[in-house]
């Protein structure tokens, strides 16, 4: 039988992401020349993160944007906090202490040398560190594993390591399918807080009951496997030494890997005895994850939460265009206290304004994968939002069109048509460093929808300063 594996961060003690191992166990070579070097280097001080993927990049970013600061600012003493999410963490730590080990002492005092990464991370994570630990205390879990994401991702919703490891639990997508995070042109499972922290949930749990109840050993199966793990296990009973988790003969990364977390345990148990910098967390819920009773444009969605767009998407990192997708999930994370107008405006929703379509005539010769590549969608996308079950189509049938995929040959059919006799007037705007397609709508008294109709772009375009954008003005505008 195959093992699940897990594959976290980079050899060493640089914080880098690999993420889930496969179903398959891998074998980690003894490293030499350059990558030996390159090793001993690791070895010596942590690094911050270094991601492949771009809107990984971008997630750091988002921490100076309004947006972020909105989600998770935070006062500026510890005084000011009656409730401190920290002092909850520490009551439920049920991990063994090692402070004293070398290996963990070693990150004690990298993170003493760089005080400020862990104050950065806690801003990047505030927005989803109570609800984490709610989801952590319901299954009477140690709460050390609110720091696991820490060590994974550096609390990077989109994070994706070389590996093809993705989220902020760095599950590869074999993993990540076996339990549960499905992922599609619409949707990563990996990416999504609310289900990748089940499934991590999910998956600790198992390890915890495989390894006989020892958090250690399920951590170090967490990250190189739970085949890699035994046969350690099994070689040191067999030569009659200790098998516990620090007499293993294990990948180099394992052997740092649940140090790391442990040093961050000790440092939350007392940052101010190690001089770490922690900044407090107010222990209130900052998100709740609500239902959408089906798909839905992400920009409706922040229209009805009283949110933009950007704080939305940050939120919600999992979905992949512009609207949630068509089979589901159907369910959003929202800001705590945007979620009963949230609630209110989609009573009052019709369903014909949860998500714009247009109808694509189809004409003699056409085939499903030319009008895909027309409209910037996929084959499956077409086959799915029109329920095909196979590719043949006919001349004058009609297949219905997600209206934010702008076609390449027709860019004025997605533009938003106008009622009554007002004539519309047609203006530019520069984008400014900072802008998004949100607050540029705000300003000009238009709807974020229109907005990208007008410039050929989804809704989940970033812009760009300089970037030159259309907007149409007077009149009454509707969705085409």
């Amino acid at each position: 039988m195959k093992t699940l594996g897990h594959r976290g961060v980079a050899t060493g003690i640089c914080i880098l992401l690999t993420g889930c191992a496969g179903l398959s166990e891998r074998t980690t070579p003894a490293p030499s020349g350059e990558a030996a070097a390159q090793e001993a280097r690791a070895t010596q001080a942590p690094v911050q993160p270094r991601f492949q993927h771009p809107a990984a990049e971008a997630e750091v970013e988002l921490l100076k944007s309004d947006a972020a600061r909105a989600i998770s600012a935070q006062p500026a003493t510890e005084v000011e906090i009656e409730d401190d999410l920290w002092a909850r963490v520490r009551r439920g730590m049920n991990m063994p202490d090692a402070r004293d080990e070398p290996r963990v002492l070693r990150y004690i005092e990298w993170h003493q040398e760089h005080d400020h990464y862990l104050e950065q991370v806690t801003a990047r994570a505030t927005p989803y560190l109570h609800y984490i630990l709610e989801e952590i205390e319901a299954r009477g879990l140690p709460t050390e594993l609110l720091l696991l994401p820490i060590v994974e991702s550096a609390y990077i919703p989109r994070a994706q390591s070389p590996s093809q490891a993705a989220g902020i639990w760095q599950f590869i997508p074999s993993t990540g399918r076996h339990f549960g995070l499905h992922s599609n042109w619409w949707y990563d499972g990996r990416r999504d807080v609310h289900a990748s922290t089940q499934a991590a949930l999910d998956y600790l749990t198992q390890l915890h009951e495989r390894f006989d109840n020892d958090w250690l050993l399920a951590l170090a199966a967490y990250n190189a496997g739970q085949g890699t793990v035994s046969r350690a296990i099994a070689r040191n009973e067999r030569q009659g030494k200790p098998a516990d988790y620090w007499h293993l003969d294990l990948p180099r990364e394992t052997q740092h890997y649940v140090p790391r977390l442990l040093a961050l345990q000790a440092i939350v148990r007392d940052p101010q005895g190690y001089q770490v910098g922690l900044a407090p967390v107010p222990d209130e819920p900052r998100i709740q994850v609500v239902d959408t009773q089906g798909q839905i444009e992400l920009a409706v969605a922040a229209d009805l939460a009283g949110v933009d767009l950007e704080t939305l998407q940050t939120l919600n990192p999992g979905f992949n265009r512009w609207a949630t997708a068509p089979g589901g999930p159907h369910h959003l994370l929202l800001p705590a206290d945007r979620v009963a107008d949230f609630h209110d405006g989609l009573s009052r929703l019709d369903d014909s304004a949860r998500v714009t379509w247009q109808r694509h005539r189809i004409r003699p010769g056409e085939n499903l994968g030319r009008i895909a590549a027309r409209y910037n969608v996929t084959v499956g996308t077409l086959k799915e939002v029109n329920s095909l079950q196979g590719t043949l189509i006919r001349a004058g049938d009609h297949l219905l069109i997600p209206s934010p995929a702008t076609p390449d040959a027709h860019p004025q059919a997605t533009a938003s048509a106008t009622r009554g006799n007002e004539p519309t007037r047609q203006v530019e705007y520069t984008v400014q460093p900072g802008d998004t397609l949100w607050h540029v709508a705000r300003h000009h008294g238009v709807t974020v929808r229109d907005l990208a109709r007008w410039n050929e772009l989804s809704t989940a375009d970033i812009l760009r300063p300089g970037q030159t954008l259309i907007i149409r003005t007077g009149g009454d505008t509707v969705s085409a």
